[in-house]
């Protein structure tokens, strides 16, 4: 079987407050768009965690301590073609200085009759 990967889901965990920057930002340049819809998106409430190490330049917390942190994790479908001016435009409204991004592959149902 050969299958084509045409869409992407990106996750990525975000400060509460920023969600909705994060959110508009990455639906102005082509996330989120199912069939005639567009701005579709999905976000759980969440606790992450992290200890900035001495090099690191936190958003939030201090060097070198473990920090909870209310989060919301943010899910969107995207285009392959749009990928990465996608998680570029991500990259420079996220307030973290490394946000952890998942890029997971969809399969389309017509590949399962």
């Amino acid at each position: 079987m050969n299958i084509d990967i045409n869409r992407v889901k990106i996750i990525v965990t975000i400060p509460v407050e920023n969600v909705e920057e994060v959110r508009n930002a990455i639906c102005e340049v082509g996330a989120g768009i199912i069939g005639n819809y567009t701005d579709c998106s999905m976000s759980t409430k969440c606790i992450g965690t992290f200890k900035p190490t001495d090099e690191a330049n936190p958003y939030i917390g201090k060097n070198n301590n473990l920090e909870f942190v209310e989060e919301e994790k943010l899910e969107v479908v995207c285009n392959v073609k749009l990928v990465k001016k996608v998680i570029t435009r991500l990259r420079e409204v996220h307030p973290y200085e490394e946000p952890a991004i998942d890029i997971i592959p969809l399969l389309d149902e017509k590949f399962f009759e």
